[in-house]
């Protein structure tokens, strides 16, 4: 005997139309695109870090 149902209840089943919106897929991909700019910042700094660490010793 399962513990999943075997079918949604309509009263929880999203409807066929929901796509999500341009404007919710480009605040997405703006997210996406400053998380990854911080984290090359990051990465960048951590290896000047390294480095003029690196020249001192």
């Amino acid at each position: 005997m399962s513990i999943a149902p075997a079918a949604t209840s309509p009263q929880y089943a999203e409807p066929a139309d929901t796509a999500p919106r341009v404007r919710h897929q480009a605040r997405d991909a703006a997210t996406l695109m400053a998380f990854s700019a911080a984290t090359s910042l990051g990465v960048a700094a951590v290896f000047l870090l390294l480095a003029v660490a690196a020249r001192q010793a």
